[in-house]
């Protein structure tokens, strides 16, 4: 990070918690958003995933997110994602970061500490977020591929979930508000979705039409979905791919159930497709179908719009890339934010959810071959596609920026 600051630019940094990609991908996306000849950016991320980046025209900086295998075994276990004294350790980075950049805007992806560092900083914070977890939604929450689903059945666990979630919901917001009392800063209460939307403003990376909310507070905003592909090469076979048949793009993503993939490819097998997949970087499967062409990452976006057909772990990153190509979705949630997700998508018409503790190759058969031939189907995720291009995410978030910091004379 330079010390050296263009006169006449406002200072806006961008912080990721890096344990996912999507929490990576926003920010990177919205950062680009900003004119620099008006803006002055930095992006504090995890440089674990820096090599997907590419050349970006502002700084980037780097911090520590914890592991993502610890973050992904806390959600199986159901466990809280962070304890105190690693929000603490957020706090002292966050802090260090925002004296050495002085912004006047802070943007956030799932960065829990800056609802405390941003307020101790005097900062304007934003976090983005998806309104699934907005207090102003109505979900349905689905139980997750937890361990009470293997002892006791969907069933039984779907009604054991429904009488702890209050209270898992508790446990999860303690940490974070143990962190604002040490603080001097009021708890934000029970309620997990309150630490996941604190901010001042609150921007959800969602369409209206897919998830929507009721009677939202003047400071929380939809902004649209926030599309990006990794920059990467792509694989000999990309150009190559047969046109003349149905293309299925199957992703289980950074977070999602990767051992699933030779089930998915198995199943996809002995249809009429031409499947192309991505590993999200884990080892590419022993064997492949005839029809299956694999690479550890693709341009998603692309990949979705040449398909007719997308397979994902059905978080919202690959699932909009999906809708906004007007391409049904085929859902194989693991945790509670993918179930979430997908339950609208589902609800709404525009694909499927299929338990990944029950997606055996025969189900996954079946439930792709039902999306693929059943219209309705790819004609409600058109639906969604127009109303995904009438909100344009990084134009909307550049509007409410030039309305949070209007030109002239920035802070100093």
């Amino acid at each position: 990070m330079t010390a050296h600051r263009a006169p006449g630019r406002r200072r806006v940094l961008f912080i990721a918690e890096t344990v996912t990609l999507a929490h990576l991908a926003r920010p990177l996306v919205l950062a680009r958003a900003l004119d620099p000849a008006r803006y002055e950016v930095c992006l504090a991320c995890d440089p674990r995933y820096n090599h997907l980046i590419g050349e970006v025209p502002f700084a980037l900086r780097p911090i520590s997110s914890i592991p993502g295998e610890r973050f992904l075994r806390s959600l199986a276990k159901g466990s809280p994602l962070y304890d105190v004294p690693t929000l603490e350790r957020y706090v002292e980075e966050d802090r260090t970061v925002l004296e050495e950049f002085q912004p006047e805007l802070v943007v956030g992806d799932f960065r829990l500490s800056l609802s405390v560092s941003a307020k101790l900083a005097g900062i304007p914070y934003a976090t983005v977020t998806n309104a699934y977890w907005s207090p102003y939604a109505r979900p349905r929450y689905t139980v997750p591929d937890l361990p009470v689903v293997r002892l006791f059945g969907v069933k039984t666990a779907q009604a054991l979930f429904d009488l702890a979630r209050p209270v898992a919901f508790a446990v999860h917001a303690a940490p974070l508000n143990r962190l604002r009392r040490a603080h001097g800063l009021p708890s934000l209460g029970l309620d997990l979705r309150r630490t996941y939307t604190c901010a001042d403003h609150t921007l959800y990376a969602d369409i209206p039409e897919l998830v929507p909310t009721y009677r939202l507070p003047a400071h929380h905003h939809y902004i649209g979905p926030v599309l990006w592909s990794p920059q990467n090469e792509r694989p000999a076979w990309w150009e190559a791919v047969k046109e003349n048949k149905r293309t299925v793009y199957v992703t289980l993503g950074s977070s999602g159930p990767g051992a699933l993939l030779p089930a998915v490819l198995e199943a996809l097998a002995g249809l009429p497709v031409t499947v192309i997949a991505a590993t999200a970087g884990r080892p590419l499967p022993a064997r492949l179908p005839a029809n299956a062409h694999v690479a550890a990452f693709l341009p998603g976006t692309e990949a979705a719009a040449r398909s007719s057909l997308v397979v994902c772990n059905g978080g919202s990153l690959t699932a909009y890339q999906a809708l906004a190509a007007g391409v049904p979705v085929l859902g194989l949630p693991v945790n509670l934010d993918q179930y979430l997700n997908m339950s609208y998508v589902a609800t709404t018409g525009a694909g499927a959810l299929l338990r990944s503790d029950q997606a055996r190759a025969e189900a996954i058969r079946r439930a792709a071959e039902r999306l693929l031939d059943a219209p309705a189907f790819t004609a409600r995720a058109r639906d969604l596609a127009q109303a995904i291009r009438r909100r344009d995410a990084a134009a909307s978030f550049a509007r409410l920026v030039e309305g949070w910091l209007p030109e002239g004379v920035p802070v100093s």
